[in-house]
């Protein structure tokens, strides 16, 4: 038997930081197959000696340990949505085209280029550095590899801030809004479709349940200053048994995006009201975040990038941070609506400019 060994790709943190993206976006890395890339990014930061580096199954992590008064934490998930015919990666009219250009591979490079100008001296921080590169971001939160490392080793996670690397278009993104995956389910009776009569359809029963989606009235609602929209949709439905068969359930799954201003409680409480009536179970949900604007560190780094901050309509692993009492913010050089589409791509100004930002804020 021969044994095969896979070569690490070698990333070179001294590039720009838009080739250095390029190099991440071009190591494919769909939720659920992430070893190949956090090998990559392991082996490139073993190299600096004032970098600690461990590893917990998929996710990286580097701290510095200079004895500092304060410590901020840079976190971003190495994972993207699978892909759509969009690597390797591309460049034209200024942008870098490819899957997780801007969710959130630009971002994860800004991390690197950090620990390398940090690691390698060039950089002279003012506050220790903990860098997270984490797994399983964009699939359920039971495989999320941040919520795994807070549950095995949080005093991993302890800093006085936490700047999650989501893509913001370079500006500060406030906060999250909580999710919430439920199935909506009825039932009928089988028979057998040429007598249809003698059954009931769950399909046609489900009819009142998509009638109140289209009815839906998002939300609005104003916290901290910043505005956050919600909403709830169906994202899938499922039933059926065969061709010729009345079916007996049907099953439409919902997903309700949440402002800060709702506890998880309060949310499914919601969706039991929207469906009074029908079966209703929540299989997958995650909490909103507040901004926390008054915290000091996140006015400093707000001040530092020099834009108003915004909402950030979209889950992302702030709530993680502040569900631990750690003030987060959202920061990075993606383009949010561009995430996940096929044409993903990035600004490569944004990304310069959004690194010139981070590092002034990191510096001494």
């Amino acid at each position: 038997m021969v044994d095969v060994v896979i070569a690490i790709e070698e990333l070179d943190l001294s590039l720009p930081p838009g080739e250095l993206t390029a190099a991440l976006v071009d190591i494919e890395s769909v939720s659920g197959d992430e070893a190949r890339i956090s090998d990559a990014v392991e082996q490139a930061l073993t190299g600096y000696r004032g970098l600690a580096v461990q590893r917990l199954g998929n996710v990286v992590i580097a701290r510095t340990e200079l004895g500092l008064a304060q410590r901020i934490v840079l976190a971003g998930h190495l994972d993207t949505v699978p892909i759509a015919n969009n690597l390797p990666s591309r460049v034209a009219d200024g942008r870098l085209i490819g899957c997780g250009t801007s969710d959130m591979k630009s971002g994860v490079a800004l991390q690197l280029r950090a620990a390398h100008l940090i690691g390698s001296g060039q950089l002279v921080p003012r506050v220790d550095v903990t860098w997270l590169f984490y797994d399983c971001e964009e699939i359920e939160a039971a495989r999320n590899g941040l919520n795994l490392l807070a549950a095995e080793q949080p005093g991993l996670l302890t800093a006085d801030l936490a700047v999650l690397l989501e893509p913001t278009n370079g500006a500060v993104e406030g906060g999250c809004q909580g999710t919430m995956r439920a199935v909506v389910s009825t039932t009928g009776q089988r028979a057998h479709s040429a007598r249809s009569w003698l059954g009931i359809n769950a399909i046609h029963a489900a009819s009142p349940v998509l009638q109140r989606l289209a009815q839906y009235q998002a939300r609005e609602v104003e916290v901290e200053g910043l505005r956050f929209r919600e909403g709830l949709n169906a994202v899938a439905i499922s039933g059926g048994v065969a061709g010729n068969v009345v079916p007996d359930r049907c099953e439409v799954t919902v997903n309700f995006r949440f402002a800060p201003d709702r506890s998880m409680e309060q949310a499914e409480e919601h969706l039991h009201s929207v469906f009074d009536g029908f079966d209703l179970a929540v299989v997958d949900a995650a909490p909103a975040a507040p901004p926390g604007l008054d915290q000091p560190l996140v006015r400093e780094f707000i001040a530092a990038i020099g834009k108003p901050a915004q909402a950030k309509l979209g889950w992302t692993d702030v709530a993680r941070f502040a569900a631990l009492g750690i003030p987060a913010l959202n920061f990075g050089p993606g383009d949010p609506d561009l995430a996940h589409i096929v044409d993903e791509s990035v600004d490569l100004a944004t990304i310069d400019s959004s690194e010139q930002a981070l590092l002034a804020f990191l510096a001494a």
